[in-house]
């Protein structure tokens, strides 16, 4: 809900009894002079039915006066620190300059691409050391849609690196690199690292929620989004591959024909479901032999932010 909706919400609302609140303007007696100041702290001792009405505030020495809705601030709310970033907008826009990882993944990096595909760039970025230090912090993630870009902030990425996330590892496997710095040229060269046996939980549960969710598409709505469907079913073989050879498979040769097949309807539902029920199968086989460890190098990755981290703070 935008803020101002919100705003208006809040003062619509009758503030119950025994609501603390704090005077907006400044209490004055007949004579026009003022015998209490804005900011005052009281408590809310009687409420009309609705807001267009007077409500009685107590105060702490004992005394009492009305003031409309529109005079009071609720105190809690008014404790609440804000720690938006007054220049917020252009902090974002200098966070372009600290990428230090900018990659083309989606349909053009899978060899998936038609005439109207997008150009998918996705990346990471390593803040100076006083944005980050600052009270405002920064944002895990900058965004621009318009030209269909997202890059995460350096922590951020290798949190999702760990969790085998598989957006997040295919950038670290994408064939089409268009900047890497010597830092992250150095994580390119670990990326093995972020590959584990997670893969399997991760990728074969992302799977399985999504067909639910394309069955019951299918019995209410009677359609698909094919596309979706072939990237569900590529990031089954992606796994697979995973386990097996231990890379992210990016680029899609082998499938190609037959991942085309499903973006544009040819193939069936009921052929693309067994060939989903086959590839679980191999799924499965792969886990029980794979050979990569139960869990990502947890403590290379942290020390490899600490690096950065570190870097940042001597430029």
């Amino acid at each position: 809900m935008p803020k101002s909706d919100q705003s208006k919400l809040q003062t619509s609302l009758v503030l119950p009894v025994g609501t603390q609140v704090v005077t907006a303007i400044d209490q004055e007696d007949e004579a026009s002079h003022s015998v209490r100041r804005s900011g005052a702290v009281g408590k809310i001792g009687q409420a009309p039915q609705d807001n267009s009405a007077a409500y009685l505030v107590q105060f702490p020495d004992g005394q009492q006066a009305h003031f409309y809705r529109h005079e009071l601030s609720i105190r809690k709310h008014l404790q609440k620190l804000s720690f938006d970033r007054p220049d917020a907008a252009n902090i974002e826009s200098q966070l372009y300059a600290h990428i230090i990882f900018r990659c083309i993944v989606g349909s053009r990096a899978f060899g998936l691409e038609t005439d109207s595909s997008d150009i998918d760039r996705r990346g990471i970025f390593l803040p100076p050391a006083k944005l980050h230090w600052s009270i405002y912090g920064i944002p895990e993630q900058i965004e621009n849609d318009e030209n269909q870009e997202c890059y995460w902030e350096l922590q951020k990425f290798l949190v999702l690196c760990l969790k085998a996330n598989p957006n997040v590892l295919e950038c670290l496997y994408s064939p089409l690199v268009e900047h890497a710095s010597p830092l992250a040229s150095e994580l390119l060269a670990n990326r093995e690292r972020f590959l584990s046996k997670l893969v399997y939980q991760t990728y074969n549960g992302y799977v399985l929620s999504q067909f639910r969710k394309l069955e019951q598409d299918l019995r209410t709505k009677g359609e698909l989004k094919w596309k979706h469907v072939m990237h569900l079913v590529r990031l089954l073989v992606s796994g697979i591959t995973i386990l097996n050879e231990e890379y992210v498979p990016v680029k899609v040769d082998e499938y190609r024909d037959k991942f085309m097949q499903i973006r544009t309807g040819l193939l069936s539902w009921g052929d693309i479901n067994e060939w989903r029920l086959e590839l679980h199968k191999e799924f499965d086989q792969a886990l029980l032999d794979s050979t990569l460890p139960e869990r990502p190098d947890y403590d290379w990755a942290d020390e490899f932010l600490i690096k950065a981290r570190k870097q940042m703070v001597q430029e």
